[in-house]
């Protein structure tokens, strides 16, 4: 199998299986080797008080890029530590698109920057995460 393959392969199982990001209508666009593109569109329900999207959506948006992107060696890996930082307001209606790459991969840590756009590019915000690979793979042996 090529790594691509080997990519699509892990993403489609964890997919499968991800009910959290599907119930917030999260779509996986593509995935490669260490890469992934999540979209997402902002719905009434994920609005606050300002009338923006709630920035724990768009945490969850950037988080389930990583985890797509972190995953695509069969191992299984987690989240060890992110952060984001808002740059510009997400609003109602928008769709917003999580781009993931890694940075570095080394032993059993990962480092991974995921920048979330909305649909006319402009940068919502950035986010990055440090992976930590565990026992076990995605896919039988």
């Amino acid at each position: 199998m090529s790594p691509e393959e080997l990519a699509q392969a892990c993403a489609d199982r964890m997919w499968s299986q991800d009910t959290a990001s599907q119930s917030l209508g999260m779509a996986l666009d593509s995935v490669g080797q260490g890469k992934s593109v999540l979209t997402m569109s902002v719905t009434e329900t994920m609005t606050n008080g300002h009338g923006i999207c709630h920035g724990g959506y768009i945490f969850t948006l950037a988080d389930s890029a990583f985890a797509f992107a972190c995953n695509t060696y069969n191992q299984v890996t987690v989240a060890q530590h992110c952060d984001v930082t808002f740059l510009a307001p997400a609003r109602l209606g928008d769709r917003l698109t999580a781009s993931a790459v890694e940075r570095s991969r080394s032993g059993r840590s990962g480092l991974y920057d995921v920048t979330v756009r909305n649909q006319h590019g402009d940068v919502i915000a950035e986010f990055r995460g440090n992976s930590r690979t565990t026992k076990g793979t995605i896919l039988p042996e």
